[in-house]
């Protein structure tokens, strides 16, 4: 696995430069970046990049729910390779919203690589692969209503971005926290908004 695998940095970057460089990017040109590397980026900086302030695009949230609910399908039936129809890999962004959203996960990034390390890693394994594919499937279809709500899709795609991020670092113990938490705060969203109601 290269560094390129598990540091949160240079993906980061990456993204940035190709803001930079065009001034529209496409699902294909993100995807092009990202390259062949394991299922874990395709989840995590989708979902960062949803945490953004790009995600308050109306309907962009659920434009990256789809996507990672497509790599989440893959990855729970065993594929080696990523596959994004072209319908979906000729959506556009604004260049410069690309790398100011990157500029903003500068920081935490470099704080995600050093608390990333390699923990119980079986649940990075075949079984926890489906595992994680499978709650992050549930998670996307939880976007399209919660777009309704200020922010609330944060909540699912956080706990994406962090389980991708436990993918690429091994870090079972940060996809263990990040599934159990979407749980707890979906569940307490849905007692908050029918209680309101």
């Amino acid at each position: 696995m290269s560094s390129k695998d598990t540091n949160l940095s240079d993906l980061v970057g990456d993204l940035r430069e190709l803001g930079e460089q065009q001034d529209q990017v496409s699902v294909h040109d993100i995807h092009e970046a990202l390259g062949e590397r394991s299922f874990g980026p395709f989840l995590a900086i989708p979902a960062l990049i949803e945490i953004t302030p790009i995600g308050g695009i109306p309907g962009l949230p659920t434009v990256i729910a789809l996507v990672i609910a497509l790599v989440s399908a893959q990855l729970l039936f065993g594929r080696d390779h990523l596959w994004l129809p072209g319908l979906l890999e000729r959506q556009t962004l604004k260049g410069d919203r690309i790398k100011k959203g990157m500029d903003w996960l500068e920081r935490p990034a470099g704080w995600i690589d050093r608390v990333l390390r390699r923990r119980l890693s079986w649940l990075s394994g075949k079984a926890g692969l489906r595992v994680v594919a499978l709650l992050c499937i549930f998670l996307c279809m939880t976007v399209p209503p919660l777009e309704l709500l200020p922010f609330a899709s944060s909540i699912p795609m956080g706990a994406i971005a962090l389980m991708g991020l436990g993918l690429m670092a091994r870090d079972g113990l940060v996809i263990l926290l990040a599934g159990l938490g979407a749980l707890v705060g979906l569940g307490a969203l849905l007692l908050t908004t029918l209680g309101g109601g």
